[in-house]
C-alpha cells in the first residue's frame, strides 16, 4: 500500500458527502422484476369421477401402500445407492457454495495485509545505502448496488439453489417409480409366463387324449395334426416371455445400481399386492406439490434475475472504498511509524463486456387410467373364470363324446387369452397407481419459505 498524506477537513467533508450521497441513491434501487404466468387453473380435473375429492395428502412413502414388503426394500436399496442421485446431491452441494458466494458480495470486503522489505543501493563513486521498510493496512471495498445488480445475481444464485434441490427430489421421485414400475413388469412377465407353461401342460394333456382317440378311430389325423400345432406354439411363446423378465430384472438391477447377474425378485404373482389410488387434491395445489414444476419455476425466476443483472450491468457502477495504514523506515517493526487513511467513491460505467398445462393433463390421464383399469380387471376377471367354466365343461363333453376338439381347443385359446389379458391388465393398473403417484409429486410439498409457495396461496 501506497501511504497518503493526512486530507483537510474541507477534503473529508466533500467525500463523506459523497459517500453519504451514493448511499442514498442506493436505497431507491429498484426490485427485480420476476415473470410469473397467471394461469386460470381449473376448479376440478377432467376426470372428475375418477378423482378423489378429499383433501388428505399422498404420503411421501407411497409405495408402502401396495403392501409389497419386497417393493418396499428395493426402493430402500436404489434410494440408498443409486449413483443418480448421488450426482443430484452433488449438484445441491455445488449450488450452496455459489450461491454462498455470491451472497458474500452484498457486504463489505474487507482486506489485511503486511510488507516489509529491504533495499540496498550504492551510486558509482559513493558508498551503498541500505532501506530498511515495514508496514501493515487495511481496507475495505463495497459496491453500492444503486440498479440491483449485485442483489440481482445473489437472487439468481439462490433460484438455481432451489432449482438444485427440486431436481434432486424430482430425480428421486422418477426413480422410486422407476423401480416400481420395473417391479411389477418382472412380476407380470412371471404371470404370463406361468399361464403359457399351464396352457402348454394343458395342450400337451390334450394332445396324448386326441392321439389315443386316433388310435381307436374316433379321431382323425387332421384333429392330431392341429393339437400338435397347439401345442408347438404354446411352446414357442415361451421363450419371448423368458426373455421379457430377464430384461425387466436387468432394468431394476441397473436401477438398483448391481450388476443384472444374479439379480432376481421372490413374487410370482399379484395375488399379495394391494392397488392404492391416491388422493388428487385440486388441480390449483399441484404447483406446490410437483418438484419439477418447482424446479422450472426456479430457473425462471433465475433468469429473470440474470436479464436484471445483465441489465445493470450496463449502468454506472458506484463503489465505496476506504484503507488505512501504518509505515515505518524499520524492519520488522512500526516504531515511529506514518498514518494513512483514505476513503474514495468511484464510478465505473462498463461500455462492453465481450466476456402447468401438461401437468394437469398428466393427472387428468393419470386418473382416468387409475379409474378404466379398475374396471377393466373386474371385467377380465369375470372373463377368465367364464373362459376357464368353459374348457372344464368341454373337456368332460369330449370325453362324453358330446363335443367336437375344435369346440374344445376355442375353450383353450379363449382361457388363455383371458388369463393373459387378465395379468397385463393387473399390470397396467399397478403402473397406472404408480404413474399417477409421480404425476401428483409423490408426496412432496414445496417449503414454506420459497416464494413460490406464498404465491401459490393467494
Amino acid at each position: 500500500m501506497i501511504p497518503m498524506t493526512p486530507m483537510s477537513p474541507s477534503s473529508w467533508r466533500h467525500r463523506l458527502l459523497a459517500v453519504a450521497a451514493a448511499a442514498a441513491l442506493a436505497a431507491c434501487a429498484t426490485p427485480i422484476a420476476t415473470t410469473r404466468p397467471d394461469l386460470a387453473l381449473p376448479a376440478t380435473w377432467a376426470e372428475a369421477s375418477f378423482a378423489n375429492a378429499s383433501d388428505r395428502a399422498v404420503e411421501r412413502d407411497w409405495w408402502r401402500g401396495f403392501g409389497s414388503d419386497e417393493l418396499v426394500r428395493l426402493i430402500d436399496e436404489a434410494q440408498a445407492g443409486s449413483p443418480d442421485l448421488r450426482i443430484a446431491a452433488e449438484r445441491v452441494i455445488q449450488a450452496e457454495l455459489s450461491a454462498r458466494l455470491a451472497g458474500s458480495s452484498l457486504y463489505p470486503q474487507l482486506s489485511v495485509g503486511a510488507d516489509m522489505g529491504s533495499q540496498y543501493s550504492r551510486t558509482r563513486g559513493e558508498a551503498g545505502v541500505t532501506r530498511d521498510t515495514t508496514s501493515a493496512s487495511i481496507g475495505i471495498n463495497y459496491e453500492i448496488d444503486l440498479w440491483g445488480r449485485v442483489a440481482a445475481v445473489n437472487e439468481s444464485a439462490r433460484a438455481s439453489l432451489r432449482g438444485s434441490r427440486y431436481d434432486l427430489e424430482t430425480a428421486r421421485l422418477s426413480l422410486t417409480t422407476g423401480v416400481a414400475n420395473a417391479y411389477f413388469q418382472v412380476v407380470a412377465a412371471r404371470i404370463q409366463l406361468d399361464v403359457t407353461r399351464r396352457n402348454l401342460a394343458i395342450a400337451e394333456k390334450l394332445f396324448s387324449i386326441v392321439e389315443a382317440r386316433y388310435q381307436n378311430g374316433v379321431a382323425s389325423a387332421l384333429d392330431v395334426s392341429q393339437q400338435r400345432t397347439q401345442v408347438l406354439s404354446q411352446r414357442a411363446a415361451i421363450l419371448p416371455l423368458e426373455v421379457a423378465e430377464r430384461q425387466s430384472l436387468s432394468a431394476l438391477a441397473i436401477l438398483l445400481g448391481r450388476p443384472p447377474q444374479g439379480m432376481t425378485v421372490a413374487a410370482t404373482d399379484f395375488s399379495a399386492v394391494a392397488v392404492p389410488e391416491p388422493v388428487a387434491g385440486l388441480p390449483s395445489t399441484l404447483l406446490v406439490r410437483r418438484p419439477d414444476i418447482a424446479s422450472s419455476e426456479a430457473s425462471l425466476a433465475a433468469a429473470d434475475a440474470n436479464v436484471a443483472a445483465a441489465r445493470a450491468a450496463l449502468l454506472p457502477t458506484i463503489s465505496l472504498s476506504g484503507a488505512a495504514g501504518l509505515a515505518s523506515d524499520s524492519l520488522l517493526t512500526l516504531s515511529n511509524p506514518a498514518f494513512s487513511v483514505g476513503i474514495t467513491a468511484s464510478v465505473l460505467r462498463s461500455l462492453f463486456d465481450a466476456d402447468s398445462k401438461r401437468t394437469q393433463k398428466e393427472v387428468d390421464d393419470a386418473l382416468a387410467n387409475v379409474g378404466r383399469y379398475r374396471e377393466q380387471q373386474k371385467t377380465r376377471e369375470v372373463i377368465r373364470d367364464e373362459a376357464a367354466r368353459s374348457l372344464r365343461l368341454s373337456e368332460v363333453q369330449l370325453r362324453e363324446g358330446t363335443a367336437t376338439l375344435s369346440t374344445l381347443l376355442d375353450a383353450q385359446r379363449a382361457l388363455f387369452t383371458a388369463e393373459n389379458d387378465l395379468a397385463l391388465v393387473v399390470q397396467a393398473r399397478l403402473g397406472a397407481s404408480v404413474d399417477l403417484f409421480k404425476a401428483l409429486g409423490g408426496g412432496w410439498e414445496m417449503p414454506a419459505g420459497d416464494p413460490s409457495a406464498a404465491r401459490a396461496a393467494r
